[in-house]
């Protein structure tokens, strides 16, 4: 499916990569998006977070499976909104290890935040 598509029927992969799902809601929200601006759209992420939260203390998988969906799409809005390459972050911040202790298994303390 192309940005511009617009096909109702399309259905998706039942695996997507960030830069596929970055695309998919550029795709689907773009306008709305760069409208509500960075601090509008950090505001429903934050939300989501508390809603994430909520059905992590009594919600079920499905409820729980949903509020993941649903972070992950604010932060993919909020990443496009900002003109970040969420797939290119994570490589360049990730891709050899921990940022704290450099490993691929972490052998930072428990106490800190690698």
């Amino acid at each position: 499916m192309n940005k511009n598509e617009t096909d109702s029927e399309s259905t998706l992969s039942s695996s997507m990569t960030l830069s596929e799902l970055q695309l998919l809601i550029e795709t689907m929200y773009s306008s709305k998006d760069e409208a509500r601006g960075i601090d509008g759209t950090f505001m429903w992420l934050m939300e989501e977070i508390g809603e994430l939260a909520a059905a992590l203390r009594e919600g079920t998988k499905e409820e729980q499976a949903a509020e993941f969906a649903d972070v992950f799409a604010w932060l993919a809005t909020i990443a496009n909104v900002a003109k970040i390459d969420l797939s290119d972050a994570l490589h360049k911040k990730y891709g050899k290890g921990c940022p704290g202790c450099g490993q691929f298994v972490c052998t930072c303390d428990l106490s800190t935040k690698p």
